[in-house]
């Protein structure tokens, strides 16, 4: 027994006469432990002289009153009574429940340091609670309450649960809920109408943590701060919940989180960093209203850079769930901000340009090193591009062999003369070989010594230009030619295509081996 225990065990209740009204009706209910009733049990007006009962006398019976005058075993418990002065439980050991519900109290109750088995204020009016460091051997219940100040649980264990449903906070300046460091089974604080901060750092809850249907308010800072909270239950931010301000959950760890996207914080007021979770149930599962959800996230608030947890936990649950294009989605919108974060702190103009260069390159072919497939839908673009440059050259006649043999042969450069027409060759002079409207190819193609030359063929030759380690035996023999018309413009693609070829096949091996992501 605690001193303060003890000397009120010295005070008998002639001490406290004369009693109130009720406090008479109190006493005659001690003998049974029967819930008593105030009036009509409801909330009394203040003033009300009926239902006035001194916090002395409370305090006197809480700790177990006299010889003659013992609580019952179930504990003191009140309703719709109007509680005058200062209940100081401070450092005091209760083995029993305090119910004092639809109560209107004077002050602040204080049960620092003080040791219960249940505290229940449902229903009540109170201008705050003052319960640091308090141990309940089983919970906290303010449901329905209406709390005119701060509630204060810095360092309370609870083997039972934390019961806000419902309940009415106006904090007029600070927070509305300060439980740093709490221990509890879990925290139901469904409906919870707070205005100011609800702040939970480091707090330790073995079930869930029930935010259903909770409004809190406290725009200019945190309305609830969870930083490294840990949760073994879920979380759950659902059914019309509402955070004006930020949700800090840095560090914090959740087995499962429930939410909607109505319950999200405004943009640049969620903090997710190292924070982990296991699964999301309930709310939007696809990657696109996800990453809309870590968008909200904004770092330079916070005077920090770029936050790339959050995308990677989310990646690691969206592979848990079997998710993997989601998965891929979201670390390529990582790759992305983080390469534009990197870009922002570059010092040099020219940096950031050739950065921001490289960057789109990556992107668009690779996904960042995330999609390394996507270098082969770009060769198959380009190839199918090449097949039709290629073959619109060649209807164009704007191709030729590349064997320096074949175009000084006869073969060759007599087609390029109408027939009936003279050119005189080192070995003598001939009459030229094309036909009347023929071109220079398709009079070469004419010629029976060509009939042993490989022929042109635009998918073949688009896929060997494309590819430099293949050797298919195409560029060896075609080439565009320029004196053509066409003929340009295939050779400029044909040079295109094949630096592009070089690239995207490195590109492609990089991708693959992971040299191309961010660490």
């Amino acid at each position: 027994m605690t001193q303060a225990a003890a000397e009120v065990s010295r005070i008998t209740l002639d001490a406290l006469k004369p009693l109130t009204p009720a406090e008479e009706r109190i006493v005659a209910a001690l003998a049974v432990g029967e819930f008593d009733r105030l009036g009509d049990g409801l909330r009394p007006a203040a003033g009300d002289t009926t239902r006035e009962v001194r916090a002395a006398f409370l305090r006197f019976l809480i700790l177990g009153g006299d010889a003659r005058h013992r609580p019952h075993e179930k504990g003191v418990r009140v309703s719709g009574g109007w509680i005058s002065g200062v209940l100081d439980l401070e450092g005091c050991r209760i083995p029993r429940d305090i119910g004092l519900k639809d109560c209107r109290f004077d002050a602040v109750p204080v049960l620092r340091y003080a040791v219960v088995d249940n505290l229940f204020l449902d229903g009540s009016l109170l201008p705050g609670l003052q319960a640091e460091r308090l141990e309940a051997r089983g919970g906290v219940s303010l449901k329905s309450a209406e709390v005119t100040g701060e509630i204060r649980l810095v360092g309370s264990r609870l083997d039972g649960n934390l019961s806000l449903d419902g309940a009415v906070v106006r904090a007029e300046r600070g927070p509305a809920l300060v439980a740093d460091g709490i221990t509890m089974r879990a925290a139901e604080l469904r409906g919870l109408d707070a205005e100011g901060e609800v702040r939970m750092t480091s707090a330790r809850i073995d079930g869930d943590l029930d935010l259903t249907g909770a409004r809190i308010s406290y725009p200019e800072g945190e309305a609830l701060h969870l930083n490294r909270t840990v949760v073994r239950g879920g979380l759950f931010l659902r059914g019309g919940a509402k955070i004006d301000g930020a949700l800090d959950l840095t560090g914090a760890s959740i087995d499962t989180l429930h939410d909607d996207e109505e319950s999200w914080p405004a943009p640049g007021d969620l903090l997710l960093n190292r924070c982990l979770y296991n699964a999301l149930l309930g709310g939007p599962m696809d990657a696109h209203r996800r990453l809309a959800w870590l968008a909200r996230q904004t770092p330079a608030r916070w005077k920090e850079e770029f936050w790339p947890q959050p995308y990677e936990q989310l990646a690691h649950v969206y592979r848990d769930m079997g998710h993997d294009e989601d998965a891929t989605a979201v670390l390529v919108e990582k790759e992305r901000l983080q390469r534009q974060a990197r870009r922002a702190r570059s010092p040099s103009p020219a940096m950031r340009w050739l950065f921001s260069i490289m960057d789109g390159l990556l992107g668009i072919t690779l996904g960042y090193g995330r999609r390394p497939l996507l270098a082969f839908l770009w060769l198959f673009l380009f190839w199918i591009a090449g097949v039709g440059v290629f073959a619109m050259a060649e209807a164009q006649s704007a191709m030729k062999p590349a064997s320096a043999v074949v175009l000084r042969a006869p073969d060759w450069t007599l087609c390029a003369v109408p027939q009936g027409q003279q050119r005189s060759l080192i070995a003598g002079t001939f009459e030229g070989r094309a036909q009347p409207g023929q071109s220079q190819l398709h009079c070469f193609l004419a010629q029976p010594e060509a009939a042993s030359y490989p022929a042109f063929n635009a998918w073949m030759y688009s896929l060997d230009t494309l590819f430099p380690v293949l050797m298919l035996g195409q560029k060896e023999f075609w080439r565009p030619n320029p004196d053509v018309p066409g003929g340009s413009f295939a050779m400029g693609y044909f040079y295109i295509q094949s630096v592009v070829g070089w690239a995207l096949s490195l590109l492609a091996i990089a991708g693959f081996s992971g040299l191309v992501r961010s660490r």
